[in-house]
């Protein structure tokens, strides 16, 4: 018996949600009627909506000002957004209406600061915590900030290179962090994090090397791993060996007052998501404060550098089902009018998941289907044996057009595929719009970039 696509989708999962419904014969996300935004600039098509950026930092400033009240810290917390997981202007911009740190990774970052600061849009007082193995040019920039005034600027040391070549180009006083080599979950190929400096190293080198240092004050001590904040063993176990690292160095070095514990809250990924937030803000302040209160010290200023939960659920792609192939008897392919190796390189690159709808025929049957792209790669596929849920869309109709849309794209993907360069077989970046809300509830569109043309793919390629 057929059904409707509406109805499989009211059977098998929570619909609506807080940014999905489906009301007249459209898909909307975050209030935006998908359809309309497609007949008014087509597909395929990157659109990234600006409120979300600073709802999501606003939600997470509220989650540990919440548990730093509950439990009593004596302490702050501060949110940095790492800028590596989306550098476009629009994405700084909004977050910086929040009070916020930014965090850097490399050299290139560095001319972001200045560019803001030079636009107006951010001032000395800025607090820019420097991440990532620092080359040269990284360290001569960072100078450079901290020797025109820049207040707020914490180099966090990678490895012992770091702070001799600092020494020599800054001539004042400056703040420095030093970041754990943290030890990775065991599936990991190695055991250690490449950056950082060991545990057992941290010590040591800070009363040979930073105690009677006449310039640098050691603020901040630095904690990441690469599976993000969960509730797990290995999360907490890695915590607390940071934790105890902290309490050490807090008792010969009074001047560390900043725990940084890195990034990051995990983004929705499928409409069964399941992460409780505010338990893991609550846990991570108490058991911070449960643990200085035992060894007798004074707790931290509490960081966070979070990416994706800052900008990845802001944004989607959207495409056509431009045709259907079947080359069995069991598969059929709908082949979109994009790439996703061009537009999702997550999706093959590291499997990673979005959430997936059609934007219309919800009140037609549908069909289990696989999604291709247009690229001649037989990697360039979205389907079920790369994720947990098989595909099920409207059936296919050359009269009537189907579109679908992948959501919270907004980390990462662009800087992946490299934005503005030249792309697998030569397929173009697609357009990207802006989406901004007015003080009266309604939606403001802008064009930030047309779809790339041929003209300036073959001018990267050499050719005149």
């Amino acid at each position: 018996m057929k059904i409707k696509y509406a109805e499989l989708i009211d059977q098998t999962l929570y619909f609506p949600q807080e940014e999905f419904k489906y009301e007249d014969q459209q898909l909307y996300f975050h209030d935006i009627p998908l359809m309309d935004l497609v007949e008014k600039f087509g597909t395929p098509l990157k659109f990234s909506y600006l409120p979300k950026i600073s709802q999501n930092i606003q939600r997470a400033k509220t989650w540990f000002k919440d548990a730093i009240k509950k439990n009593e810290y004596k302490n702050s917390y501060r949110y940095c957004y790492c800028t590596k997981s989306s550098h476009f202007s629009f994405v700084l911009e909004e977050a910086l209406k929040n009070d916020i740190s930014i965090e850097t990774s490399s050299a290139f970052d560095m001319n972001i600061v200045k560019n803001l600061f030079e636009t107006g849009k951010i001032d000395k007082t800025i607090e820019v915590v420097c991440n990532g193995f620092k080359t040269d040019d990284y360290l001569a920039k960072i100078s450079d900030l901290i020797n025109n005034g820049f207040e707020n600027v914490i180099p966090v040391l990678d490895n012992y290179r770091e702070l001799d070549k600092l020494t020599e180009s800054i001539d004042t006083t400056f703040d420095i962090g030093i970041r754990i080599a943290s030890e990775e979950e065991p599936k990991f190929e190695f055991y250690t994090s490449r950056l950082g400096i060991g545990y057992k190293d941290i010590i040591p080198y800070y009363s040979q090397k930073i105690a009677e240092h006449p310039n640098a004050r050691l603020k901040m001590l630095h904690f990441f791993i690469n599976t993000g904040i969960k509730d797990t063993a290995y999360y907490w176990n890695e915590l607390f060996k940071c934790l105890r690292v902290y309490a050490r160095l807090k008792k010969i070095a009074p001047e560390v007052d900043s725990l940084n514990i890195g990034g990051g809250f995990p983004i929705k990924n499928s409409l069964q998501f399941d992460y409780d937030y505010e338990y893991m803000a609550n846990e991570i302040v108490y058991q911070i404060k449960k643990f200085c209160e035992e060894e007798g010290v004074e707790e931290p200023n509490i960081y966070t550098e979070f990416g994706s939960f800052t900008v990845g659920e802001s944004a989607g792609n959207l495409y056509k089902i431009i045709s259907q192939k079947r080359q069995n008897d069991r598969e059929k392919w709908n082949m979109i009018d994009s790439s996703f190796m061009t537009t999702l390189p997550d999706s093959w690159a590291i499997s990673k998941r979005f959430i997936m709808f059609p934007l219309n025929r919800w009140e037609d049957s549908y069909e289990r289907v696989f999604l291709g792209g247009l690229t001649c790669d037989s990697d360039d596929y979205y389907n079920s044996e790369q994720h947990a849920n098989a595909i099920y869309l409207p059936v296919f109709s050359d009269t009537k057009p189907l579109y679908i849309g992948f959501f919270n794209t907004g980390a990462y993907q662009e800087s992946i595929a490299g934005f503005g360069g030249v792309h697998h077989c030569l397929l173009p970046q697609p357009k990207h719009i802006l989406i901004q809300k007015a003080k009266n509830g309604k939606l403001q569109y802008e064009v930030f970039s047309e779809e790339q043309k041929p003209e300036d793919v073959l001018k990267l390629l050499g050719y005149k």
